[in-house]
């Protein structure tokens, strides 16, 4: 399989296409290597030094990651930029992209794989951004706690990096929508949602969380981003026989 087979592929897979009009990201190849056919391909959460380095040290001909480098409008390849790139060429190691196609899928998604950890039944669209539905809601079969939904939704046993406990005690229906989508919580109040659970918190919505009497859970941008990086990574290795290497490169935020 070469880089322009792999894209055939992760853009049927993931529909890619259809977030042409409404991602910023630059989905898809940002950075291409020569025609030789692939025999590995690393995950990563993000594009950067250590990610790059790594995939190249891996061995991998690709770096496939959720954050690349081009985000809607024209860069300066200097700097920073200008040293990514440079070890990417010099390692004919390409850069693949893919934003929101990853936060929404429905089965290997970001979202749809934080509702598999917490249990969530009977899941619906939730988080309007750009005119779609990032992220889902749904119910739990058996109400639970506050501390069993953290355990859920960071099994490594870290804490959440904020949590306002403005809602019921016991949590019944939870909206999720992965990363930087603290206002995504205002669409919450109202509907019966009882927990809302993202990556990162904002002080603009604090009093309205309070009022609302929802619980809001910031559990890392970095911590809820890795499993749809991992979920393609699977299922990349079982349809093609390719193999795939995550890098974990936590960030703490």
């Amino acid at each position: 399989m070469t880089i322009k087979e792999l894209d055939v592929w992760f853009r049927k897979l993931l529909d890619i296409d259809a977030f042409a009009e409404k991602d910023d990201s630059l989905n898809g190849i940002q950075v291409g290597r020569s025609a030789a056919p692939l025999t590995k391909v690393a995950f990563a959460v993000d594009a950067c030094a250590e990610s790059i380095s790594r995939a190249a040290a891996s061995s991998a001909q690709a770096l496939f990651v959720h954050h690349g480098l081009f985000w809607g409008k024209p860069e300066r390849i200097d700097g920073l930029m200008l040293g990514r790139i440079r070890a990417l060429v010099q390692s004919d190691l390409a850069l693949y992209a893919c934003h929101l196609p990853l936060d929404s899928h429905p089965e290997l998604g970001n979202n749809a794989v934080l509702a598999r950890l917490l249990g969530l039944m009977n899941l619906e669209p939730f988080g309007r951004y750009h005119g779609i539905d990032i992220g889902c809601a749904g119910t739990l079969p058996e109400p639970i706690g506050m501390e069993e939904a953290i355990r859920r939704i960071l099994p490594d046993g870290s804490r959440p990096r904020t949590l306002i406990a403005a809602g019921p005690s016991l949590i019944r229906k939870v909206a999720v929508v992965s990363g930087g989508a603290p206002f995504e919580a205002l669409q919450a109040l109202g509907t019966g949602i009882d927990l809302y659970v993202t990556g990162e918190p904002s002080h603009s919505i604090y009093h309205h969380i309070v009022e609302g009497c929802l619980n809001f859970m910031a559990a890392g941008h970095y911590a809820t981003e890795i499993w749809g990086v991992r979920a393609v990574a699977e299922r990349l290795a079982a349809e093609t026989g390719l193999k795939t290497t995550f890098i974990d490169l936590p960030t703490g935020l």
